[in-house]
C-alpha cells in the first residue's frame, strides 16, 4: 500500500517548516489538498514521528513473540486499601457519602469524560454519547449524564445550603469534538452552564505499516487515531486543562468513560471515601463474574499497582482461589478512576513520557497504488495508545473501590447481535435497575388486565421482555434515594415514566 515513510518528511532550518517530497499522488493534488496535507504534517514533529514509526514497528514485532508472563510477580490489593459498597457497614458508607457531599458543595470535585473513541464496534457514524439504546425517553447517554450531574449538584447544594458546580470536562478526538460540541449546542447543553462544560481534544498519531511507515488514507492524507485514552495527560496540558482546574478550585477528578449507562457521576460515596482514605489515585472495580472473563484485574506487580489483563496472565491463574472461596484476582478494571489535581499535574509534568504504549493491530483503511480507497478486511497496520490506568504505578497512596456490577456498570461497545456490551443490554440495566427502586420504594405493578404483578425473587435475573418497563430520571433521583414520598404505595402501570412533570403532578395531588 502506499506510505509516507519518515524520508519523505523534511526539516527546513531555522523555521522547523516540513514539506512532503513528491511523491506518487503529489501531483494529483489540487493547490487546496496540498495545503491541507502539509499543514497536517506541520503538527507533527519529526523526531517523535520517527520515535513513534519505529516503535510501533518494534512493539509489533514483541507482540509475536511469546510474552514473559506476570504470574509469579502478581498479588491481590491489600484488604486495608479496598472498600466497597458490599465490604462496608451503612455508618462507614453514610460517612464517606457526607465527606463526599461536602467536597462537592465546596465546588472542589469535577468529572472528566473519556470521550474520544469512533465507536466503530458500535457500527455509528456518531460519538458514543449522542446514541439513544432505546429508552422509553429517547435520552441519550450524554443527556443521561448530564442530568446526573444537575441532581449531584443539587442534592450537595440542598444538603450543605449552598450553590455549587460540579464542573464537566469532556475529552474528545478529531473524530468527535466537532460533533460533540453541535450536539451540546443544539440540546442547550442540557440545562448545563455551557461554561461549566469544558471540551477539549487528545492527540491524532498516525496509523503505521507494520514495517514501520505512516499509512496513507487518501492520496493527500495521513491516516490518524487518536492517542488512547492515556492521552488524557498529554491533552490536558496541550489545552490549558490543568491551569483552568486549578483556576476554579478544582482538587478532585472523578475520570470515567462514556460508554457505561450506569456510571454515577462524582460519586459522593466514591469521592468521600478517597478522600477519607487520603488517596491521590483510586479505581472503582467490580468482582469478575467467571475467571476467564476478558477483563483486566487491579492488583500489585512486583509491589506497584497496575491493571494487568487477562492474556497477560495463565488461565490458573485466573482461576484462584482466596480464603473465602472467592477469586484471588477479582477486582475487574471498569475504567472508572479518582485523581486529586496535584497527581495529574504530577503524571503530567513527571510521568507522562514514562507511560507505555499499548500496540493494537487494526484494520486501516488506505488508498492502493493506483489510488483506489480500500477497506481491508484483515489488520494490516499498528495504532499505538496509551490507557489512562498505567499511571496507577506513579501513585503515592493508591486505593480501590467495590462497587457492585448490576448498579454501575454496564459498558455500550457493540451492536445488538453481539452476546454482550450492547444497546439492548445497557438498556436492560438502566430500566432493570429503576424497577429495583420502585420497588424498593413499596411501589407496584399491575399488567394491562389490571393484575397484580409480582416482584421478581431475591437473587433473580430480571428479564426486560417479561418485567415492567420503569425509566426515572436522573432529575428526580440520582440513586434510588426520594422516591417513597413519591411512589410509595401506589400502583403503576407499564410503561412507567417518571419524569419532572409527571412527579409534580403526583405532588400536588398529595
Amino acid at each position: 500500500m502506499p506510505v509516507l515513510p519518515w524520508d519523505h518528511i523534511l526539516v527546513t532550518s531555522c523555521t522547523v517548516q516540513r514539506r512532503v517530497t513528491k511523491s506518487q499522488f503529489w501531483d494529483e493534488l489540487g493547490a487546496e489538498e496540498r495545503n491541507r496535507f502539509l499543514a497536517d504534517l506541520s503538527y507533527l514533529d519529526p523526531e517523535e514521528l520517527r520515535d513513534h514509526c519505529r516503535g510501533a514497528a518494534e512493539a509489533a514485532s514483541r507482540c509475536s513473540s511469546p510474552q514473559d508472563r506476570l504470574d509469579e510477580l502478581m498479588e491481590p490489593v491489600p484488604m486495608e486499601f479496598i472498600g466497597g459498597v458490599c465490604r462496608s457497614d451503612k455508618k462507614t458508607l453514610d460517612d464517606w457519602e457526607n465527606e463526599g457531599f461536602l467536597q462537592i458543595s465546596l465546588n472542589r470535585v469535577a468529572v472528566l469524560l473519556l470521550a474520544g473513541g469512533q465507536g466503530t464496534r458500535l457500527g455509528v457514524p456518531y460519538p458514543k454519547g449522542m446514541y439513544n439504546v432505546g429508552l422509553p425517553s429517547g435520552k441519550t447517554l450524554y443527556q443521561i449524564q448530564a442530568e446526573r450531574i444537575r441532581k449531584v449538584q443539587e442534592l450537595a447544594s440542598t444538603r450543605h445550603d449552598s450553590m455549587c458546580k460540579v464542573p464537566w470536562y469532556i475529552m474528545t478526538s478529531e473524530f468527535t469534538l466537532e460533533p460533540t460540541e453541535k450536539f451540546f449546542k443544539e440540546n442547550n447543553y442540557f440545562n448545563l452552564d455551557p461554561s461549566d462544560v469544558v471540551m477539549f481534544e487528545q492527540r491524532m498519531i498516525p496509523a503505521v505499516t507494520f514495517d514501520g511507515k505512516v499509512i496513507l488514507e487518501g492520496k493527500g492524507k495521513i491516516a490518524m487515531a487518536p492517542d488512547g485514552n492515556g492521552g488524557l495527560y498529554r491533552a490536558l496540558v496541550d489545552n490549558g486543562i490543568l491551569e483552568d482546574m486549578k483556576k476554579r478550585g478544582v482538587q478532585y477528578l472523578h475520570v470515567y468513560c462514556v460508554d457505561n449507562i450506569l456510571v454515577k457521576m462524582a460519586d459522593p460515596v466514591f469521592i468521600g471515601f478517597c478522600v477519607k482514605k487520603g488517596a491521590d489515585c483510586g479505581a472503582k472495580v467490580v468482582e469478575k463474574a467467571y475467571p476467564a472473563e476478558p477483563v483486566g484485574v487491579v492488583c500489585r506487580v512486583d509491589g506497584v499497582y497496575q491493571v494487568v489483563e487477562y492474556s497477560e496472565v495463565l488461565p490458573e491463574t485466573t482461576a484462584l482461589r482466596g480464603p473465602g472461596g472467592g477469586l484471588l484476582y477479582s477486582a475487574g478494571n471498569i475504567c472508572n478512576h479518582f485523581f486529586t489535581l496535584e497527581f495529574l499535574m504530577d503524571v503530567a509534568q513527571n510521568f507522562e513520557g514514562k507511560l507505555k504504549q499499548h500496540v493494537a493491530l487494526k484494520k486501516v483503511p488506505f488508498v492502493d497504488a493506483k489510488g483506489t480507497a480500500v477497506k481491508p478486511d484483515k489488520p494490516n497496520g499498528i495504532k499505538m495508545e496509551k490507557f489512562v490506568f498505567d499511571v496507577f504505578q506513579f501513585s503515592r497512596n493508591f486505593v480501590v473501590f467495590e462497587v457492585l456490577r448490576e448498579e454501575e456498570f454496564s459498558p455500550l461497545k457493540n451492536a445488538d447481535g453481539a452476546p454482550v456490551d450492547t444497546p439492548t443490554t445497557a438498556r436492560r440495566s438502566l430500566l432493570n435497575q429503576h424497577y429495583r427502586w420502585v420497588l424498593a420504594a413499596e411501589a407496584s405493578f399491575v399488567d394491562p388486565q389490571r393484575e397484580s404483578i409480582s416482584p421478581p425473587k431475591s437473587g433473580t435475573e430480571l428479564d426486560e421482555d417479561s418485567q415492567p418497563t420503569c425509566e426515572i430520571s436522573p432529575l428526580i433521583s440520582y440513586f434510588g434515594e426520594g422516591l417513597e414520598k413519591l411512589l410509595k404505595g401506589r400502583t403503576l402501570e407499564s410503561p412507567f415514566v417518571l419524569d419532572e412533570s409527571l412527579a409534580e403532578e403526583i405532588l400536588r395531588a398529595s
